[in-house]
């Protein structure tokens, strides 16, 4: 057997169960030393589950996962990762208050007599970074750093642990263009030195640049597995719904009204970031936003919402002035802000689908004698879990036992609950199905039909040119252009990213 086709990994009839539902029914996967072999699937068939199977953070109810010729079984991540494992997951998990090398070395310090030897951690650090070309200062603190960079820091530190396997779930659902070559020359780093590389994504146009095999889950049953060669990206999507789905972005019939939403010399209090923004939202028109990452879009949309302090400008809504001096008077003037980071800002982890799904909407429950109308809010929850096919066992589960897109289902749903006149959207198909994006798509143009108006942040520039009429273009903290969609290519659209760089 040539050295590159050796079996690293080998996952027999993995099956694993939770309550009132089968998350994995005899899964198959197979991964080569020095190969990176993509794990493909919708919102809940099961990819994540049986990552966590293999890295010990679940116990699997049956089958077989043999490391390098042995049949092992991890009782904890730990274990997983001393052998050789290691998992950078979609949703991070690190101590944001500490500097960059702690986060790396944690719970494993090199000592100098009875204290931390710092230089020695600080040149580790230094060495991994060079190897990866990473550019971050070792002692900076970790809650300085973009979404982008943390995610870079995991990866360092899953390669600190010399590991054999790495799994990547959803790397590159924060990252730019720009970013994300980064990231694939640091898999073809690794590719280079016999480490088998996992790759959890649900981005299609990814799959021909960096995967060598895929294998296709569907409702936590193994579909196939194919040599990326010999499979196109609708066999993949077919195979993965189970369904045709021929076209990736539903067709857009609303044409762009009135002015909805005027903003006047936009500047946010806390700098750097935002300065002089200005621009027109449209009654029926969904305005994307591009950027490379720290171009402050997100600022743009958390400045309009009340969640950053604006220091000047002025928001105009249906030709009315208005304040939006924090998120709760937004929500009132008829403001809805989906954010980027699910975990952190969207959801309530510990509480139910149920609460999780009507959260936003709450005061419209009260009847008369000032309780709530638990009746309205199951048929508001029931209406969330319907229309956004969220997989869930039943209302009372906790939204952390879903996977991360079916989290984004119930946040976006919620939010069109309060059927808002400008639905702010900061990356609302961050680590979402091909299937379940689509719905979301469609979601957006009904809000526009109804003449409301959509602004989104995508890192994503097929998703802004495949369903925005504009596209405004952010570079450091500056509007570096407006563009029409439909008259601009995408190399229009990365030139004014370098604008004000």
């Amino acid at each position: 057997m040539d050295n590159k086709d050796k079996l690293l990994l080998e996952m027999r009839g993995i099956t694993k169960s939770f309550p009132g539902v089968k998350a994995l029914d005899g899964v198959n996967i197979k991964l080569k030393k020095g190969s990176v072999h993509a794990l493909m699937g919708e919102n809940g068939a099961g990819k994540s589950t049986l990552m966590k199977c293999l890295f010990g953070i679940y116990k699997k109810d049956s089958g077989q996962i043999i490391l390098d010729g042995k049949e092992v079984e991890f009782s904890s991540a730990y274990e997983a990762l001393r052998s050789g494992v290691s998992m950078v997951h979609q949703e991070l998990n690190q101590v944001l208050t500490t500097r960059v090398m702690d986060n790396i070395w944690l719970g494993r310090f090199p000592k100098k007599g009875l204290f931390v030897d710092e230089e020695k951690i600080y040149n580790m650090t230094l060495e991994i970074f060079k190897d990866l070309d990473i550019n971050i200062d070792p002692k900076e603190k970790l809650d300085k750093l973009q979404v982008s960079e943390k995610q870079m820091i995991e990866i360092a530190k899953a390669v600190s642990y010399d590991s054999k396997v790495v799994v990547l779930d959803e790397p590159t659902s924060s990252l730019t263009e720009k970013e994300v070559e980064h990231l694939f020359r640091i898999i073809r780093n690794l590719k280079s030195k016999g480490v088998g590389i996992l790759y959890i994504s649900h981005k299609m146009e990814e799959l021909d640049q960096i995967a060598d095999e895929v294998t296709i889950l569907r409702d936590g049953k193994y579909i196939a597995t194919r040599d990326i060669d010999d499979i196109t990206v609708e066999q993949i999507i077919n195979l993965m719904v189970g369904r045709d789905l021929t076209n990736r972005f539903p067709a857009k019939e609303s044409i762009p009204g009135e002015t909805i939403l005027k903003v006047e010399g936009l500047t946010a209090k806390q700098q750097p970031s935002i300065k002089d923004i200005s621009f027109e939202l449209r009654e029926g028109e969904i305005l994307g936003i591009a950027g490379l990452v720290g171009s402050k879009r997100t600022d743009v949309l958390e400045t309009i919402f009340g969640a950053r302090e604006m220091e000047s400008g002025h928001l105009y809504l249906r030709g009315k002035e208005i304040n939006n001096s924090n998120p709760h008077k937004a929500s009132n003037n008829g403001f809805a802000l989906i954010t980027e980071e699910r975990r952190e800002t969207g959801i309530f982890g510990d509480l139910s689908v149920s609460f999780n799904s009507i959260i936003s909407n709450i005061f419209e429950y009260r009847k008369n004698n000032r309780l709530l109308d638990n009746n309205k809010i199951l048929k508001d929850a029931d209406w969330v879990i319907d229309s956004m096919s969220v997989k869930t066992p039943n209302k009372k589960t906790k939204i952390q036992s879903l996977s991360g897109g079916n989290q984004q289902k119930i946040i976006v749903g919620r939010w069109l609950l309060t059927n808002p006149d400008v639905l702010l959207m900061d990356e609302p198909t961050r680590g979402i199905d091909v299937g379940a994006k689509y719905e979301i798509y469609q979601l957006m143009i009904e809000l526009t039909k109804n003449g409301k108006g959509v602004i989104m942040v995508s890192s994503e520039m097929p998703e802004l040119i495949g369903i925005t009429d504009r596209i405004m273009v952010m570079s450091n903290g500056r509007l570096a252009g407006i563009v029409e969609t439909k008259t601009s290519t995408q190399e229009d659209i990365l030139r004014l990213t370098n604008k004000y760089l």
